[in-house]
């Protein structure tokens, strides 16, 4: 009895001892697909960083200026005038006090517990 319950020891030590190593290996795997990954995106994102700036120079009005000029006939692009914007003459002016009367009438009816949303709701209907 003794014999083989040391025999079946043995057997589930072994297989323990594979599975560890098994499992070992696969999560040295793991963690240099992580590392590879992860150099991976520092690279993209250095070569982000490079089209990002060949962008901005790119844009700048200096190098857009003559390819607009070229092409100013084909495309039918006008110049625009300040009167395109409008003037600061439409724009409305701001109060100069607040409506005290509102804002009082407005806080004795709320602390009289009456809702003046639901005041008007209820009379437009």
């Amino acid at each position: 009895m003794i014999r083989t319950l040391n025999i079946l020891l043995v057997c589930t030590s072994i297989c323990m001892l594979v599975g560890v190593y098994a499992l070992k290996y696969s999560v040295e795997d793991v963690a240099a697909e992580k590392v590879k990954l992860q150099h991976t995106i520092e690279r993209q994102k250095a070569d982000l960083s490079l089209l990002q700036a060949d962008w901005a120079y790119l844009n700048q009005p200096a190098n857009v200026a003559p390819v607009v000029n070229r092409h100013l006939v084909a495309l039918n692009l006008q110049t625009l005038s300040q009167d395109q914007f409008g003037s600061l003459d439409i724009l409305p002016m701001r109060l100069k006090a607040p409506d005290t009367n509102a804002l009082n009438s407005l806080f004795q009816s709320l602390n009289s517990g009456v809702d003046p949303i639901q005041q008007i709701i209820s009379e437009s209907n």
